[in-house]
């Protein structure tokens, strides 16, 4: 039997969003199995990102009720991640629960899958709203807590764990909205790893492949689990969670600002924009030129991975 040595999560305090189902789901569990203390925040919503109405116990109350079932420490929240005051109250609810935040875990997310000729404003909008701005306003109000403590004479170990997708990496055919909302946060969590350093915060992103309710039916055949009940789940969500875990804990510290796509067993770093290739004529460029600079560069740079779906 393998015994897994125990994270150093003890006595932390981390926000899971979206922390009802899938991926979100988890990631709760798992850090609460290391010994994090987790607030659940999720609005129990389909995943359009509609109502699905009343319910007797929300998804993120049912993972509450499962963690303490366990002998872990959760509690549930209910708040709008994209709304900037309902936010606010997701840290403050972290802060007057557990009288601390070591972390945050941005997971929220909703789809409109639609070629980019046929999409239309409302989808796009509700798309960035969750994704960019939801990542932006729980990070935001996280990060003003670390910096007022840090600056106070603490000493935060403050961890964001923000999640991309292959999508926002290598685009996604018939998912330009949700393709453009994750390579934001990828931009996001670069300039949040560079400015959150002075404070002792640390920033990074995760690209996940796994079976959620976004994954399954688009990507059905792939996201299938093992025709053989005793074979690895390769796609399963909980393959993901302990890399979650190992980057909220205070073992991390020294990474910061990168980017790991994660898919069953492999793990990858993911290498971002490099200058591949230059031609520097010492003058002002003229047009007649251009091209045949533009095709030495080109055959002097590496070819681009594909976008998914692309023939």
């Amino acid at each position: 039997m393998v015994v897994q040595e125990r994270l150093e999560l003890d006595g932390r305090v981390v926000i899971v969003t979206g922390g009802g189902r899938g991926l979100g789901r988890a990631h709760a569990l798992e850090l609460a199995r290391s010994g994090a203390r987790v607030v659940v925040n999720d609005l129990s919503v389909a995943l359009d990102g509609k109502a699905e109405g009343a319910q007797a116990r929300s998804a993120a109350d049912e993972v509450v009720d499962e963690i303490r079932a366990s002998g872990g420490q959760a509690t549930a929240n209910h708040d709008d991640i994209a709304d900037w005051a309902a936010s606010k109250r997701v840290v403050a609810g972290a802060l007057e629960s557990f009288g601390r935040l070591d972390a945050v875990v941005n997971n929220a997310g909703v789809v409109r899958d639609r070629m980019f000729a046929y999409a239309t404003e409302d989808e796009w909008d509700a798309v960035m709203r969750v994704h960019v701005k939801g990542h932006f306003c729980v990070s935001r109000h996280a990060a003003a807590h670390w910096r007022d403590l840090a600056k106070a004479g603490g000493a935060p170990a403050g961890r964001i764990v923000n999640t991309t997708s292959g999508a926002g990496l290598l685009g996604s055919v018939g998912q330009a909205a949700y393709s453009a909302a994750k390579a934001a946060i990828v931009g996001l969590t670069l300039v949040q790893a560079a400015e959150l350093a002075r404070y002792g915060v640390t920033a990074n992103a995760i690209a996940p492949s796994a079976r959620t309710r976004m994954t399954a039916t688009v990507f059905a055949d792939m996201m299938a689990p093992p025709a053989d009940a005793g074979a690895f789940d390769a796609m399963a969500p909980e393959n993901v969670s302990p890399l979650v875990s190992w980057l909220c804990s205070s073992r991390s510290g020294h990474v910061t600002g990168r980017v790991f796509e994660i898919e069953g067993g492999k793990l990858t770093v993911m290498d971002g924009w490099q200058r591949a290739a230059t031609y520097d004529a010492g003058e002002r460029l003229q047009a007649s030129r251009v091209g045949a600079i533009v095709d030495d560069l080109l055959g002097r740079a590496p070819a681009p991975l594909p976008v998914y779906g692309a023939t």
